[in-house]
């Protein structure tokens, strides 16, 4: 299998399957002497983790997902080598999935892998699984200590969910409710409509919104590298995430050029940010704004109607612990693709001219 590697110089490799021994990760190209936070490392493991108390919208699968760094760091900081990080799976329930080997989910990879390798690990998806996003939230919360040196922050929040909008954006609200939305009264209309469709056997999607501030101009390869385009692959390598849009998105598409355009005044500062932050696939010094779609958990406890391995008509009832709406558990991998994309710019953007 190839394409498990993401970045030039930041670079992130990650392996593991959702029902294997562990998932982990190998950052190569981390600059020595960055300070390494191993609390701050596992407070980002902890949002993307299953089994959190009362909260309607994630899996009762339960992993402690504690990080285990192997190398790359020394008396708190980064020695320059590979950073390898391992988490344990520990609360696998394989035998759910026995029922269904020789069927394919609809909405899942299932199919696909089949088509593609002859063979698939049908226990939660293998490689396909959303839990391989662990071993991102850890290569991408380094990507944050490097980045935090540099004054850059990366924040991620549901801005929408089971089809109710946040009225609000208050950053503090994010994490006093358990769906991460920026509005507490709206996370509250979210979780009860998610409720509501647990007790039915659906699911549910969302879209999460990324604010990136403290970035300098600069930052992107122009032509194919652009900033956006790479952040635009991270986000949709994100197997749930099947959409996103950056600035005014897909609304500029009603606009004309004198609304769409982004006034600059006295010192390079733009009056409103349709771009995103974001001008020939550069960064511009203000805020990057963009946001993603996240599709409806696909593993609903719903009668489906499918193919088996023979490729006849049957149908499907899944069984097992799965997720109701990702948005909770996405946020924080939105952050971390974010974080690792901006790290490798970064990087690669002090070989782009002399002082």
């Amino acid at each position: 299998m190839a394409g498990n590697s993401f970045g030039q110089v930041f670079k992130v490799t990650t392996f593991g399957e959702s029902h294997g021994e562990a998932l982990g990760c190998i950052i190569d190209g981390c600059p020595a002497g960055i300070d390494f936070d191993q609390d701050f490392l596992q407070k980002m493991m902890d949002m993307r983790k299953p089994g959190a108390a009362n909260n309607v919208a994630v899996t009762a699968r339960s992993e402690a997902d504690r990080a285990q760094v192997l190398s790359g760091v020394f008396e708190g900081k980064t020695t320059g080598t590979p950073i390898a990080i391992i988490v344990q799976n520990t609360s696998q329930i394989s035998k759910d999935y026995s029922s269904i080997k020789d069927t394919f989910r609809p909405g899942h990879a299932d199919y696909t892998y089949m088509q593609k390798y002859g063979i698939r690990d049908y226990r939660g998806g293998g490689r396909s699984s959303g839990r391989e996003t662990c071993a991102r939230v850890a290569s991408g919360a380094v990507a944050m200590m490097l980045l935090s040196k540099y004054g850059i922050k990366v924040t991620a929040y549901t801005k929408r969910a089971a089809g109710i909008s946040c009225s609000k954006i208050s950053l503090d609200e994010i994490e006093q409710n358990p769906m991460r939305a920026p509005d507490n009264e709206a996370a509250g209309l979210m979780s009860q409509k998610i409720n509501e469709l647990r007790g039915k056997g659906d699911s549910a999607g969302g879209i999460v919104e990324c604010v990136v501030s403290g970035v300098p101009a600069g930052l992107g390869e122009p032509v194919f590298d652009k900033a956006d385009a790479l952040l635009a692959q991270a986000m949709l390598s994100i197997g749930a995430i099947k959409g996103i849009e950056f600035g005014a998105g897909f609304a500029s598409g009603d606009l004309t050029g004198s609304v769409n355009n982004d006034p600059m005044r006295k010192g390079g500062v733009f009056t409103s940010n349709n771009a995103g932050g974001i001008l020939g696939g550069i960064t511009r010094g203000d805020d990057i704004v963009f946001r993603v779609a996240v599709k409806p958990v696909p593993s609903i406890f719903i009668k489906q109607q499918t193919v088996d391995a023979s490729l006849n008509e049957c149908d499907i009832l899944i069984e097992g612990r799965h997720d109701v709406c990702l948005c909770p558990r996405i946020v924080p991998v939105v952050q971390a693709m974010t974080a690792i994309t901006l790290a490798d710019l970064l990087l690669r953007n002090l070989s782009s001219k002399t002082k």
